[in-house]
């Protein structure tokens, strides 16, 4: 089954004559257009990709199921004139993308046209990732696999943060990346404490523990892979810490197979943390779903009710970190099968890596 079939089916559920689709990377999921910038309309009868000029030539390259509506000066007079041929007297919308002016928008031109917010259609659709949307993920992380590789090589006391985070963002490109998944996580020494800290002109230092985070954008798809590495010879409080961490994620990949809820397969990562006594010092879920989002549901977390379905791709990332000391976190990307997990990263992690 197409996914335009799939999503056909999930709308013969729904109260509306169709659907109109305007977050870009479900515009991309439908229909394979890459622009961005647009709008589908999905009926039972229907599939039109609502478009501007500087895309019509690229629509003909990527799109074989929608049929192009080229757009006009303004984006939501063209929508509102094609809804109005297909005779749409209710029309689903996705309320978490339309903001509330183009809303309004839209129904000032759609008079005596009901519009409906609906949740999730695509998205419960797009945990599943088919064969070749895991090929892609796969070359993503290999692609990060190969920048970290190369961007070790070249870190020695003395670099800044933002040197690290700029030669990983430029081996990701060499290696094939479109870009990166998001803007690349560099700490070093206290700072490797924020698990979201920003690379700073902090330089790193022998003794200190060094947090990289980060992943390739190949053809929409977002890849994500943490490691951390001691610069110099770690010390016992460093290697007990990251024992610890690999540890809880070692027993979370043993775990996780398909049908489990994304809170059991936290719980086992986090209680290994807390029998340790660190349970304060993790406080964030253990993974997220990985596509064409680089956060998708369902989670691993505490406070995920849903199940991990086979052919989800998920990362695995317990931390633990510590004020005024710094932090571990490790974290691979996996295929969620019925009987457990295909790990996509290739990097090293089963000892702490000493560097510089």
């Amino acid at each position: 089954m197409s996914r335009l079939q799939k999503i056909r089916q999930s709308l013969a559920a729904q109260p509306v004559d169709g659907l109109l689709v305007t977050h870009p990377e479900n515009l991309r999921y439908l229909s394979g257009f890459s622009g961005g910038e647009g709008a589908l309309l999905i009926g039972a009868d229907a599939a039109l990709l609502v478009t501007d000029f500087r895309y019509w030539d690229q629509v003909a390259l990527e799109v074989t199921e929608f049929e192009l509506w080229k757009q006009g000066p303004k984006l939501w007079q063209s929508v509102g004139e094609a809804i109005q041929k297909l005779g749409w007297s209710r029309v689903g919308f996705e309320a978490g993308a339309l903001n509330y002016a183009d809303y309004a928008s839209l129904g000032t031109i759609l008079q005596g046209i009901e519009l409906i917010p609906t949740t999730r259609l695509i998205e419960e659709i797009r945990v599943v990732k088919d064969e070749h949307e895991i090929e892609l993920l796969a070359e993503a992380e290999r692609i990060t696999d190969h920048a970290l590789a190369a961007t070790l090589e070249r870190i020695r006391p003395g670099v800044q943060e933002r040197e690290i985070a700029l030669e990983f963002d430029y081996q990701l490109r060499l290696n094939g990346a479109e870009g990166s998944s998001f803007s690349t996580i560099v700490v070093s020494g206290w700072r490797a404490a924020l698990p979201h800290g920003a690379p700073s002109n902090k330089e790193v230092a022998v003794g200190e523990l060094l947090t990289i985070d980060g992943g390739a954008l190949y053809q929409g798809y977002h890849a994500d892979m943490t490691r951390t590495v001691a610069i110099g010879k770690a010390d016992a409080k460093q290697r007990e810490i990251y024992q610890i961490v690999l540890e809880a994620q070692n027993a979370a990949l043993d775990y996780l197979k398909a049908g489990l809820p994304g809170r059991a397969v936290d719980k086992v990562a986090r209680d290994i943390i807390a029998a340790h006594g660190y349970a304060e010092r993790f406080g964030h879920g253990l993974g997220h779903c990985v596509g064409l989002n680089i956060h998708e549901n369902p989670r691993l977390s505490p406070s995920e009710p849903g199940n991990i379905p086979a052919g989800a791709v998920v990362t695995v990332e317990p931390g633990i970190y510590l004020p005024d000391w710094g932090g571990v976190r490790i974290e691979d990307l996996m295929v969620v099968g019925e009987d457990g997990i295909r790990n996509l990263t290739g990097s090293p992690k089963q000892e702490l890596m000493e560097i510089g």
